[in-house]
């Protein structure tokens, strides 16, 4: 867990014994005082959830651009954002997107998983398809950061999406890097408004439920990715060739049949001829089929494959809070801490576990949202690929006269 040192040095721990990287450094410090950017957490329908703008954020990621500096010496790609708020756009390269990802890591990383951005490539930057899907991945990413609450509402991410000019991006730049509530202390920021202590017993059970679950859909999504994959190569390469081969077949066949001489066969031969052609066809359709219905469904399995893989971090880091709390009893008998003390970490811990279950809450909305979506995208592609073959086949056979 990223804490930045000048932190270290403005928090003043009440003993010196517990690490300065864990939830300790919140549990047992005297909390930077709730500003106006505090997090507020409700109990909703389904258990503790975020408090969600009014408005929803979005934003478009667009009209990439080569740009060149140092007299032409380096190159790199330039990206539009345009968010919904403003409708002006705004231009970043990828290393500021990866300027964002790390500032929204060091902040909000405890409390809320950040999925890494697409990888950095050495070689062939600036070909025209490896943007296409650069543009298209991180649009993902942005897409997946403005429906965030705690993200989108964040100064950090604001700035992103809306700075006025170069002066104004340096300036939050140099702001978002002094920032102090992150870590473990952005827990200091959150308050459940008027809800009661949890009890850490149903906590815990709730929190090893998750787990399990998290864990469970990783398997799944990865399994779902392998056979995808799988499924892509055969569609984009023997697949295809074998309804050519069949095409061909059936052409081949006609030409022979041609050959005999025989005059009242014309309605035949250039029936098989049509079926052939139609295989043909057929086999073109199957190859480009994955971009316009699994490519959408792979895509979505990688982002969960990101998300689900920061979940272990940030559920540890809750967990270490709740074995911290179990040693109060003999902290305070080895005068470590004082009673008060122990009641403090245990209201802190509760905190804490509000803002896990609004972020297992804000998960599992997402989530159901997600799959629906591209399920029913990716079976309506299916039908119409299936329908036109179908079609297709209809055609071919009404060449053929009944005897």
């Amino acid at each position: 867990m990223k804490i930045k040192q000048q932190t270290m040095k403005n928090q003043t721990l009440w003993f010196p014994s517990f690490s300065k990287s864990g939830p300790e450094l919140y549990l047992l410090s005297k909390p930077a005082p709730k500003g106006k950017d505090r997090l507020l957490i409700y109990m909703g329908e389904v258990g503790p959830i975020w408090s969600y703008p009014e408005a929803a954020l979005d934003c478009v990621v667009a009209d990439p651009k080569k740009g060149t500096k140092m007299y032409g010496l380096k190159s790199y790609i330039e990206y539009q954002v345009s968010p919904n708020t403003t409708n002006r756009p705004v231009n970043h390269r990828y290393k500021h997107f990866d300027w964002l990802y790390e500032r929204l890591l060091d902040k909000f990383g405890s409390a809320v998983p950040i999925p890494s951005l697409p990888d950095k490539q050495v070689t062939g930057r600036f070909e025209e398809e490896f943007i296409k899907m650069r543009m298209e991945r991180l649009q993902g990413w942005m897409t997946r950061m403005c429906r965030h609450p705690v993200i989108a509402t964040s100064e950090v991410f604001q700035l992103f999406l809306s700075y006025k000019d170069e002066k104004d991006w340096k300036t939050g730049k140099r702001k978002a890097e002094k920032d102090e509530a992150v870590g473990a202390m952005i827990f200091s920021t959150i308050d459940p408004e008027g809800l009661p202590d949890l009890d850490p017993i149903d906590v815990e059970h709730k929190c090893e439920q998750f787990s399990r679950f998290t864990r469970a859909m990783d398997d799944g999504v990865k399994d779902l990715l392998t056979v995808g994959q799988e499924h892509w190569k055969r569609c984009t390469g023997p697949l295809p060739k074998e309804y050519q081969r069949i095409g061909k077949a059936f052409q081949n066949l006609s030409s022979v049949f041609n050959s005999s001489g025989y005059e009242g066969e014309a309605t035949l031969t250039d029936a098989l001829t049509q079926a052939g052609k139609t295989y043909e066809d057929i086999a073109l359709m199957v190859a480009e089929q994955p971009k316009k219905d699994l490519h959408y469904l792979m895509e979505t399995n990688n982002e969960y494959k990101g998300l689900l893989g920061c979940f272990p971090d940030t559920i540890g880091v809750h967990k270490s809070a709740i074995e911290k709390v179990k040693e109060g009893d003999k902290l305070v008998a080895t005068s470590k801490i004082t009673p008060g003390d122990k009641i403090t970490m245990a209201k802190r811990a509760s905190t804490m576990s509000y803002a896990l279950q609004a972020e297992m809450n804000h998960f599992h909305s997402n989530r159901i949202y997600d799959y629906n979506r591209v399920m029913r995208l990716y079976l309506e592609e299916q039908v119409k690929f299936y329908e036109t073959i179908a079609e297709k086949l209809k055609l071919a056979h009404s060449q053929f006269t009944a005897m």
